[in-house]
Formats: structure tokens, C-alpha cells, sequence
């Protein structure tokens, strides 16, 4: 009798084991469509952001259309490169090849302005994990027109503030080159000199992802120094 009370716990056991791992497989594999119809949404309001346009869950795929004009992949020397979507590179996983090997997404973009606007996906390392963002830059392919900056566990108060207004607002109108020479911006500990046209503040109490947001704009950006040489105006 005992035999059987065990073998009938062992059997009962492993049908809730395995019917627990369907049931969780099929739960994952039905939402697996939402869940990347969410990932598109927020990369394409991240997007407009970088551009100044504010947008929502429900209006992101459509001020897409109509801002975004074109977007493509290149290589370090500026070569566009057929047959890979610009949308779905994933940045980290770049990261991991050789730099001549590189994806290098661009995406162009036509505000109400009218101005024509190069947007580039950047990634990089924060004090607790990762950190990624998008900058604009306007037609002569050195000043700002706009950045949005995110994190995924920053310390709220301190390197959490990447991803508030009054930090991107700073980057508006810097410039990245000087006499020709490509400096990028520097995130200053302590506060920008004034008047400085490569410097914005750094965040008071997290000096460590501010320079890891430095060293990713840095690090970005100069994967397509050749890119902004061959179309700057």
C-alpha cells in the first residue's frame, strides 16, 4: 500500500510538472506577439523623442510613418549595406563583433521643421546595468537637434535622471566636432562652463553613469565618423 501511495504522488508529481510547463509555454508563445508589438511601439517612441516629438502608445506607429522618411544600415566606413533591417539591429549584440563587422543603423527623419535629421542608436554601460539612448543630428552632421536617453536600473534620483527632460534638454544645440575634430560631449561633474558648446552638466550624485552615458555617446557616435564626413554639409 505504501508503494502505491508513493508511485501515486511520483505520477501525480510529474503530470503537474509537465502540464504546468504547457500551460506556461502556451501562455508565452500567445503573448509573444503583443509583447513585440510593445518592443516596436517604445522603440519608435524613443525614436521620435531623439526628434522632439512627443508621442504615445497609441499614436507612435503612425507620427512614425510620417516623420521617419528612410532608414538603413551601414558599416565604419560608410558603406550602406543591403538586405538587414535598420529596425531590428540589436545594438548589444554588435557590440560583440569585430568593429569592421559592425550593423550601424541610421534613421532619417523630416520634422515640422522641415530640416533633415540623422538619428543614431546608441548603448552603453550605466553604475547598475544597461543604458541606451538615440541623438539627432541636424544636416551639417555636428549639432544636436535632440537625444532621449533610457536605463534599466539606475538609482532613482541619481543616474535615473538620464532619462528626464531638464538632462536631454542640455544636448540640444551642442556641437560634436571643434575645428574639424570630432570631440563628442563631454557630461561635466560639477557643471558645464558656460557658454560651452560641448559640455552639459553631469548629474549630481551619479558620477558614474554619467560618465558611462559620456563614454556611450563618445563610443557611438564615432562608429560613423566617416559617415558624418561624407555627408556633412
Amino acid at each position: 500500500m505504501k508503494d502505491f501511495s508513493n508511485k501515486y504522488i511520483m505520477i501525480f508529481s510529474v503530470v503537474m510538472v509537465v502540464s504546468v510547463a504547457i500551460l506556461l509555454s502556451l501562455t508565452a508563445l500567445l503573448l509573444q506577439p503583443r509583447q513585440s508589438k510593445n518592443v516596436e511601439v517604445e522603440k519608435k517612441m524613443n525614436i521620435l523623442s531623439s526628434i522632439n516629438v512627443v508621442s504615445t502608445k497609441t499614436d507612435a506607429v503612425s507620427l512614425y510613418d510620417k516623420y521617419i522618411r528612410d532608414s538603413y544600415v551601414i558599416n565604419t566606413d560608410g558603406k550602406h549595406l543591403e538586405g538587414v533591417d535598420p529596425f531590428t539591429v540589436s545594438l548589444r549584440a554588435e557590440h560583440k563583433k569585430p568593429l569592421a563587422e559592425q550593423y550601424l543603423p541610421v534613421f532619417i527623419a523630416v520634422p515640422e521643421s522641415g530640416d533633415t535629421l540623422h538619428i543614431f542608436p546608441l548603448e552603453g554601460k550605466g553604475l547598475w546595468g544597461p543604458i541606451w539612448g538615440y541623438v539627432s543630428l541636424k544636416s551639417d552632421m555636428s549639432t544636436i537637434a535632440g537625444v532621449t536617453f533610457d536605463h534599466k536600473g539606475e538609482t532613482p534620483g541619481l543616474g535615473a535622471e538620464i532619462n528626464t527632460t531638464e538632462f536631454e534638454s542640455q544636448f540640444v544645440d551642442k556641437t560634436l566636432y571643434r575645428n574639424g575634430s570630432f570631440i563628442s560631449i563631454k557630461v561635466v561633474k560639477g557643471g558645464a562652463q558656460p557658454g560651452s558648446m560641448s559640455e552639459v552638466d553631469g548629474i549630481s550624485g551619479g558620477t558614474i553613469t554619467s560618465k558611462g552615458l559620456e563614454a556611450m555617446v563618445y563610443d557611438g557616435i564615432i562608429k560613423y565618423e566617416k559617415y558624418l564626413s561624407q555627408n556633412r554639409k
